[in-house]
């Protein structure tokens, strides 16, 4: 019997019987959940992002963290995924900014220099109520944006929406020359940290895979 490509598909990676809820209400987190192969169900949180914490790496741990407990009570025997970040630069926590004024004052700080993405991930397997979690780092490099680039990309919006008012999958990305590490790291999950957290639970990602 001759199998389309569909049905070879269908054969080599079996449909999860395991839900996964993302506590985040991030498109690009989904996206980038998506695009890797799942289907995840969306829970958002509704935890606070301003916990006290000079040191960047515990900081959106400890929110991811957060985040993942506060869904799980609604989520039944699923894994939950949370997630967190927040840039470190000169050393000093950037999250999302309070205004247009201040994202363009960190940008034009920013600018021909360098700083650290961190984002926070936590994995509650809600049949066994185990945590796990983990913190990643990517080094953002910036080009040396001009003021009409800078005032433009302000001008969008997008930089009110996204940690240190700069993403890799929106209208900045040509503002940033390069970096070290994982990039999806930088769009908001790590879909190798998430790898390697599944694996402390015992669990393959490939299971997760939606189709």
């Amino acid at each position: 019997m001759v199998m389309d490509g569909r049905s070879r598909l269908a054969h080599w990676y079996p449909v999860s019987t395991r839900r996964l809820v993302l506590a985040s209400a991030s498109p690009a987190r989904l996206r980038l959940l998506h695009e890797a192969g799942f289907a995840p169900t969306v829970m958002v949180s509704g935890v606070p992002e301003d916990v006290d914490d000079d040191h960047v790496p515990s900081l959106v741990r400890t929110l991811a963290e957060r985040k993942a407990s506060a869904v799980a009570p609604r989520a039944g025997d699923a894994l939950i995924v949370g997630c967190d970040s927040v840039f470190e630069f000169d050393g000093e926590a950037h999250g999302k900014p309070a205004s247009a004024d201040q994202a363009v004052d960190w940008l034009r700080r920013m600018r021909g220099d360098e700083g650290v993405l961190h984002t926070g991930h936590c994995v509650i397997d809600g049949s066994t109520g185990s945590v796990v979690s983990q913190t990643t780092g990517t080094v953002v490099r910036f080009a040396e944006i001009t003021d009409g680039e800078l005032d433009a990309y302000v001008a969008s919006g997008e930089a009110l929406a996204v940690a240190g008012a700069f993403t890799l999958d929106g209208r900045s990305a040509p503002f940033v020359r390069g970096i070290e590490g994982d990039p999806g790291n930088v769009v908001g999950l790590s879909l190798p940290t998430l790898r390697a957290l599944l694996a402390l639970l015992g669990i393959d990602i490939t299971d997760l895979w939606a189709s």
